[in-house]
């Protein structure tokens, strides 16, 4: 059954053709990958899929019995919404219901004893048992607190941050269920927890998908097919992104090899084509026409062009970086907490953690851009600095490509007496002779994220912070940049999601648990990983219970810190710990159920795939309870 069918798309601006007879059919239960270099129109596209464009060609149909929705890169709400009414804005009493309870519980937070809060929470609670909403209330509950969005519901759309909004957005989508989801870069502003809970929910819900990501863990733990946007034509392969490198790279062959062939051919019947034969018998006529399909393929060309990085680093000394029992907070939250360290030269650094938990701050307080509260950081005399942050450039977006690079120099030094013309840096980094003169305001947002990059290693630095290098460049960039920043010899801090990213670079990670508390870490990230599942395995292999609930607390979120003293629940917190016996209760027994009916079995092969994959979810659901109810026994 087809969810959506797109059939000979044709998009251009003026005289750029981005893409012409472009097909597409997403499934039922189709989980599809859409990727191309930055600049090529994916997001061009997926707006024309969605309806938010007009083709200059084709059709695009959605099934209109499919439930879908649309993740956009940068979505807009309501300014006059609270983030609750943001959520919650579908023609349904059931989420309506949820969310005057839940907004009334997060009233609760700060008032506890107010008497007509309590009034309105018993009236809440009596509509939640008339349109038995505690299971939608407890599904809700988990997609807000895992993309930490529970605690400002009653705050204004406005004052949340860019990706904040992103998560709200993503968070209105899975709430409301939909059967179909186009997303354009879901992962980014998530944090490694958020997206590896991601990948579990959509992997365990019975939703289709097309998504661009550059995400490429992401992509091969969800997707099921890949779809190519490439010299303005879409290409198909049915698997992983291992499989898909394999068969781009036997495609590219094949289509070299053919305009070769082509372009010989071509030579031939250009001499006879200029004899111009008069004769139009239908012999000369298939002749003619043939030609012309033979100069089509013969113009075929490879897009082989990548991005070059060629940078020559100054000269880094033996003293780096210190810090002395720094410390920093803002208001009651503890960002660092007398966090002393010693960075090496060649260091290679991850920094994980979740959103807010103050990643950003600490980069900036190492840089000399906010001022710790205590504590010394000492920089050596030696170390430069080059900084990529989450913000990208401040450019005013009526300056031109070339003028942003020729402020800062109008060559760059690469060693051996060799210079590059500010022209040919920009050719290197894809950005030829006419895009140099356009407007900064006429890039695609990875295009933006290419040309800041360059600005950054222009100034040759030898000590790179990286925050969150890995948003909005393509695949092909990030394979470019992963293979210079491997062969770089000065010291690299990074934080990023992109596990993928992580895992490739870093040697060790500086871990943010909370409450000021940073941890080293001797490893990459799947390392982090492998070190929190044996502790969990430990845990469950343990009978005593105190043991038991502080190792289980550590290995089930990475970014918790572990708590010798139980704490004094929240109002909401005894809420929450009350219904979860019941929800566990509810699941527990579905659980059962499905295991019966997979142990009786049936002649249909979908019946059996869609009760492992609900049991798998279910599974995943309840351990994530099951420690979320330690944690607050404790």
């Amino acid at each position: 059954m087809n969810y959506l069918r797109a059939e000979n798309l044709a998009r251009a601006f003026g005289e750029r053709e981005l893409f012409k007879n472009v097909t597409l059919t997403v499934d039922k239960g189709e989980r599809v990958a859409l990727i191309a270099k930055n600049g090529s129109g994916k997001t061009s596209l997926l707006n024309i899929l969605t309806g938010q464009d007009t083709p200059n060609e084709g059709s695009v149909t959605i099934d209109k019995n499919v439930n879908w929705a649309y993740l956009e890169q940068e979505p807009q709400f309501n300014n006059a919404d609270s983030v609750a009414e943001a959520v919650f804005n579908a023609d349904s009493i059931l989420l309506k219901t949820v969310a005057t309870y839940e907004s009334i519980m997060e009233a609760l937070e700060e008032k506890p004893d107010d008497e007509n809060l309590q009034n309105q929470l018993t009236q809440a609670m009596e509509e939640m048992d008339n349109h038995s909403a505690w299971d939608i209330e407890a599904k809700v509950k988990n997609i807000l607190t895992k993309l930490s969005l529970h605690h400002h519901l009653n705050k204004n759309v406005t004052e949340l941050s860019g990706g904040q909004k992103k998560r709200l957005a993503l968070a209105r989508i899975l709430i409301q269920n939909p059967d179909f989801i186009i997303m354009d870069e879901p992962t980014n502003h998530l944090d490694i927890q958020m997206i590896e809970w991601l990948e579990g929910y959509l992997k365990s819900q019975q939703v289709s998908l097309l998504l661009v990501t550059h995400d490429r863990y992401f992509l091969d733990n969800i997707c099921t097919e890949i779809v190519e946007l490439d010299n303005g034509q879409l290409y198909t392969y049915k698997g992983n992104y291992a499989y898909f490198l394999e068969k781009k790279a036997m495609r590219e062959t094949f289509q070299e090899k053919e305009a070769d062939a082509a372009r010989k051919l071509m030579r031939k019947e250009l001499e006879w084509m200029r004899k111009q034969p008069k004769a139009r018998t239908t012999k000369s006529k298939s002749r003619i026409s043939s030609f012309y399909e033979t100069k089509e393929k013969a113009s075929f060309r490879n897009d082989t062009s990548k991005v070059e990085i060629v940078m020559q680093m100054n000269r880094l000394g033996t003293k780096i970086l210190e810090t002395h029992q720094v410390e920093k907070k803002f208001g009651n939250q503890s960002i660092v907490k007398d966090f002393t360290y010693l960075f090496k030269p060649g260091e290679r650094i991850g920094i994980i953690g979740k959103n807010g938990v103050g990643k950003s701050t600490f980069l900036n307080m190492l840089l000399g851009l906010e001022k710790q509260d205590g504590g010394r950081i000492i920089k050596g005399d030696t170390v430069r600095f080059g900084y990529y942050s989450q913000q990208g450039m401040q450019i005013s977006d009526d300056k031109r490509v070339i003028e942003v690079i020729t402020d800062i120099a109008e060559y760059l030094e690469v060693g051996k007496g060799q210079k590059l013309t500010a022209t040919t840096l920009l050719k290197m980094f894809l950005f030829d002779a006419k895009k140099q003169y356009n407007f900064v305001s006429v890039l695609s947002g990875g295009e933006k994220r290419r040309l800041y990059l360059l600005t950054v290693l222009m100034k040759k630095p030898n000590f790179l912070v990286l925050d969150e290098p890995t948003n909005d460049l393509d695949i092909d960039t990030l394979n470019v940049l992963e293979e210079f920043l491997e062969s770089y010899e000065g010291c690299l801090l990074v934080v990023t999601h992109d596990r993928y990213f992580m895992d490739t670079l870093v040697d060790s990670l500086l871990v943010f648990e909370g409450e000021g508390f940073v941890r080293p870490f001797n490893g990459n990230y799947q390392d982090y990983l492998n070190e929190l599942e044996e502790k969990k395995q430990l845990a469950s292999q343990s009978n005593s219970k105190p043991v038991n609930n502080t190792i289980i607390q550590q290995a089930a979120s990475p970014t918790i810190a572990l708590k010798t003293e139980a704490k004094k629940l929240s109002y909401k917190e005894q809420r929450e710990l009350e219904l979860l016996d019941k929800e566990m209760s509810t699941m527990q027994k579905r659980k059962a159920e499905l295991e019966n009916l997979l142990s009786l079995g049936t002649d249909s092969t979908e019946e059996i795939r869609l009760w492992g994959e609900e049991l798998l979810g279910i599974i995943q659901s309840l351990e994530e309870k099951e420690l979320r109810w330690l944690e607050l026994s404790v």
